[in-house]
């Protein structure tokens, strides 16, 4: 195997979750104030809720069917009684249409981010970077996608792509695992690493602070001013 092989498959995934893990932890403990989504709805809504709405409904789709193509292994489907037949087309199909919302929104987004001129103005490298970077995973996961059902292949990337990942979060990657995977799913999965590397220095940290708290906090009362009666 060359050195470009064991490069992709061996150290980059490593450098990436170095970066993530450390760029995360020093900009939360240096700049906790910066630790936000920067929203611009103020300078403009109609396209922000349209693309928005649209990117993650979308993408949180798309990250539980990751979640449950390539961390949970093929024996575990076999095991539960799903046939391969069925595993993909509810993949293909709900994934398709999880992927082009997501497309859609993201799009939307960029096309709001360039056009209105003062959302244009207060955006900053890393806004665009962020954007870009979905912009690229998200075409080029849909485009392997595609390109693998239209061409009736049999490549599974649960046979190859999810055991390798798995290796890697145990720290016992194997790269020949990555050696016949088509071209077009090694650029998605270079490219969604390279959103992890930049992941802690864009707005997208925001999605480690989801308001859970709502779910048990207090109901806010409001009371109409000066409605009592004085004595």
């Amino acid at each position: 195997m060359g050195g470009t092989s064991l490069f992709l498959w061996i150290i980059y995934p490593y450098l990436v979750l170095a970066v993530f893990l450390f760029g995360v932890v020093a900009r939360f403990n240096g700049n906790p104030y910066g630790w936000t989504s920067k929203s611009s709805e103020l300078l403009e809504k109609r396209l922000l809720r349209a693309g928005s709405t649209s990117f993650h409904w979308g993408i949180i789709f798309v990250f539980f069917g990751h979640v449950g193509g390539l961390l949970v292994p093929i024996e575990v489907y076999h095991a539960l009684g799903v046939p391969d037949e069925a595993y993909h087309v509810v993949a293909l199909g709900a994934g398709t249409i999880a992927g082009i919302a997501a497309l859609f929104g993201v799009v939307m987004l960029i096309y709001r981010r360039w056009t209105v001129k003062r959302v244009r103005m207060t955006s900053s490298a890393g806004d665009w970077i962020a954007l870009l970077f979905l912009l690229v995973v998200i075409a080029t996961g849909m485009m392997a996608t595609g390109r693998n059902a239209l061409a009736e292949s049999a490549f599974d990337y649960r046979t190859t792509i999810n055991p390798w990942i798995r290796g890697v979060l145990i720290f016992r990657p194997d790269p020949s695992l990555m050696a016949d995977v088509p071209a077009y799913f090694k650029v998605h999965v270079a490219a969604a690493f390279g959103l992890f590397a930049v992941f802690p220095f864009t707005r997208l940290v925001h999605v480690f602070s989801l308001p859970v708290t709502y779910l048990w906090r207090s109901y806010v009362l409001y009371r109409r001013r000066g409605s009592g009666k004085s004595a």
